[in-house]
């Protein structure tokens, strides 16, 4: 991921999550939503099922979470054409929850993150693809 030209984050194998925050999310949503990341089964074992956390493969080798602050998530449009984002937290509340939900998901697994609040260009190499939207 690059902000102006410059890298300012990069993970190998791992995930890739798009995080924002409601305009009503309190702060213990941030740390729940940490440990569901960290824990969720989406990687395969030996026989091929999704059966593997980040958790459980970091014993094996080193996967991480590259976390990009994304208030487009709750962008709605089933109304019109333009998307509202007035679901999505405003800005310093946002920033304040996303450093919260990288801190505990850090805590359990490494974490690289983007700027909040940046234009970001995020690169991304699918395996899979597992595309899950998760929400508390």
């Amino acid at each position: 991921m690059t902000v102006e030209g410059l890298v300012v984050g990069e993970i190998g194998e791992g995930l890739l999550v798009l995080a924002a925050a409601h305009r009503d999310d309190p702060g213990e949503r941030a740390d729940r939503m940490a440990h569901k990341v960290a824990n969720l089964r989406i990687f395969n074992d030996a026989t091929g099922k999704m059966n593997l956390s980040l958790l459980d493969l970091l014993s094996d080798r080193p996967v991480g979470v590259l976390a990009v602050s994304n208030f487009t998530v709750y962008g709605d449009a089933t109304k019109n054409r333009r998307p509202s984002f007035i679901e999505a937290a405003p800005y310093d509340d946002g920033e304040r929850l996303f450093e919260r939900f990288v801190s505990a998901l850090g805590a359990l697994v490494p974490v690289k993150k983007g700027v909040f609040g940046a234009h970001m260009e995020v690169t991304l190499v699918n395996d899979g693809p597992v595309t899950i939207v998760l929400e508390s």
